[in-house]
Order: C-alpha cells, then sequence, then structure tokens
C-alpha cells in the first residue's frame, strides 16, 4: 500500500515542479500498477484533466487496444491518489464502479466524500479510504497554495477604489 502512495507522491512531486495543483494517482491490479498520472490541468489548458482523469483514459486506451472489456477492468482497480478525490473525479470513479480509492489527505474544498458526499448520489459506491501519508500530501498542497498560480484566472473580487 505505501508503496503505491509513494509513487503517487512522486507524481504530485512532478505536478508542483511543472506548476501544477500537485495530486499523483497511480491506478493498481493486483499489486500492479497499469496506469499512472499527475494534474495536468495547466499544461493542457482542460480543467478536466485531472490525475484520475488521465490515469482513467490510459486505462481505456489499454483495454481498447488489448481487446479487453474496460468495464471488467476497472472493478478490479484500487486507486491511490494523494488527494481525495474531488466530486468530479469521484464521481467518474463511481460510474466505472472502481473497487477501492485509498487517498493521502482530505479534500476540505472540492471532496466527494467530504464536500458532497457522492455515494448518496450512486447505487454502487467503491471502499474509501484516508489518510495514507496525508502529511506528505498535504506538505506539498501547502508548497503549491503558497506560490501564486500564474495560469489562474484573474480575480473577479472588487476591488477598493483608491
Amino acid at each position: 500500500m505505501v508503496e503505491f502512495m509513494k509513487r503517487a507522491l512522486e507524481l504530485a512531486s512532478e505536478a508542483l515542479s511543472a506548476q501544477e495543483v500537485p495530486v499523483g494517482c497511480v491506478f493498481v491490479i493486483n499489486s500492479e500498477i497499469i496506469a499512472e498520472s499527475r494534474n495536468s490541468v495547466n499544461a493542457t489548458h482542460n480543467p478536466t484533466r485531472h490525475a484520475e482523469i488521465n490515469c482513467i483514459d490510459q486505462v481505456i486506451d489499454y483495454c481498447k487496444t488489448n481487446n479487453i472489456d474496460y468495464s471488467m477492468c476497472f472493478k478490479n482497480v484500487t486507486v491511490y491518489v494523494t488527494v481525495e478525490p474531488c466530486i468530479m473525479c469521484a464521481s467518474a470513479l463511481s460510474n466505472l464502479k472502481i473497487k477501492e480509492v485509498v487517498y493521502g489527505c482530505a479534500n476540505d474544498r472540492f471532496g466527494g466524500k467530504t464536500v458532497l458526499d457522492i455515494s448518496n448520489f450512486y447505487e454502487y459506491n467503491y471502499n474509501l479510504t484516508g489518510n495514507l501519508m496525508a502529511t506528505e500530501a498535504m506538505a506539498l498542497l501547502k508548497q503549491f497554495y503558497k506560490g501564486a498560480n500564474p495560469n489562474a484566472p484573474e480575480s473577479k473580487a472588487k476591488k477598493e477604489k483608491v
């Protein structure tokens, strides 16, 4: 378990170096990583390119190439992700009937359990476990948010007139 989260943390560190929100993710079947990614929102200018979505795409491509039914494949996947999946990613993982999700730190702003419990909206729910290497995951997020995101849109907050 820890080895997979360590790999996810390495990917999150790569994201931080690339000025992305530092989230890393690996998809595992039978103790083997079958997909891995990090956030690529800023690089792609696509707000849906979260680490989990990138991994989903990798698995679908692999299954298509090897003539494997991806719906059966996802049922055997355990996801290791440094931050609790957001509502979008949690919903996607539930729709695909992922077996299990293990995350590092909670996502107090967009979490698919913490903010809006998506399990209330789906018949199928994966097993969810948190706080694996949470301190390390949170440290990466804090490091990112100390600086300014150069790709963030300008604030729409009213500015004080001088």
